[in-house]
């Protein structure tokens, strides 16, 4: 069953603080609002992540139907329709997380002009809103091989089943014949590529929180912020915790910037404000900052 292999995915459970990344201006709106905005999958990183998966797949698809497979057609049907499903389909939402709260590859992302905050997650909470709201919760997959792995146990499963399906579809080149089939598992491929991630970002050390499937734009639990270059659908995940206590951070970094002393005062002041005591504090990222 595919929904075995997602499962193992999103077994784990993080154990050590969680921190997300933002700007200013995100952490202004995650403190006062108390949710954090899951974006669309499609929509991280223009789709790259998402095109990672796709890109993995391809190239194991390939290579079993050159060695051979029983049902190439199959295979080769379902890199057709996925590369039609990048833009389209089921909505699955995400959000990160890192293991590392004081990166410079992530500060120089989120630190421009000086405006970076690292905001530490505790883990516990943020699986029992997870769990709260039917989010999973998966640590990413970054190994080459273990990714190939995992395509491969895909590819069996979608092989048995259409296996099960053949003498009712009938062996007729029937285009799109298959589609039925791909549509019933597609929520699960995409949650296994919400949390497959390039083996260059390994030292991220990123988990993701993952939306169950949603049908579409009417959904009223979707909204829509400004993105670059376009609306960015997202979802309101709520960061309260059960017992109605609030937002619960372990500890806060703050990025490189020229007014250190200031800035984590008005942090702390601004925390406080909404009864946030991160229990380490605030610590300053001790990154040089260099004005661009």
């Amino acid at each position: 069953m595919i929904e075995d292999i997602t499962d193992r995915l999103f077994s784990a459970a993080p154990q050590t603080t969680l921190y997300h990344y933002s700007t200013l201006a995100g952490v202004l709106g995650i403190v006062s609002g108390g949710e954090l905005r899951a974006s669309d999958i499609r929509y991280m990183n223009d789709s790259a992540e998402l095109r990672h998966t796709l890109d993995v797949l391809r190239s194991y698809i390939t290579r079993r139907v050159l060695a051979g497979s029983d049902n190439p057609g199959l295979l080769n049907e379902l890199l057709e329709w996925l590369s039609h499903r990048i833009v389209s389909g089921p909505m699955v939402f995400g959000a990160s997380f890192r293991a590392n709260g004081n990166l410079l590859s992530q500060w120089r992302g989120y630190s421009v002009h000086g405006k970076g905050v690292s905001l530490g997650f505790n883990p516990q909470q943020i699986h029992a809103c997870a769990r709260r709201q039917q989010f999973q919760i998966g640590k990413c997959v970054y190994d080459p091989v273990e990714q190939t792995a995992l395509m491969e146990q895909l590819v069996d499963v979608l092989e048995k089943r259409a296996a099960g399906l053949e003498p009712a579809v009938g062996a007729q080149a029937n285009p799109g014949r298959w589609h039925r089939l791909f549509e019933q598992v597609e929520g699960d491929l995409l949650r296994v590529a919400a949390i497959l991630k390039h083996p260059s970002f390994e030292e991220e050390q990123e988990w993701r929180i993952v939306s169950p499937v949603l049908s579409g734009g009417q959904d009223n639990r979707i909204h829509f912020r400004e993105g670059t270059s376009m609306l960015v659908p997202y979802y309101a995940f709520d960061l309260g915790a059960d017992d109605g206590s609030g937002l619960a951070l372990d500890h806060v970094y703050l990025g490189p910037t020229s007014n250190i002393e200031l800035s984590l005062k008005s942090l702390e002041l601004f925390l406080a404000k909404h009864r946030v005591l991160p229990g380490r504090g605030i610590t300053y990222c001790d990154i040089p900052y260099r004005q661009r």
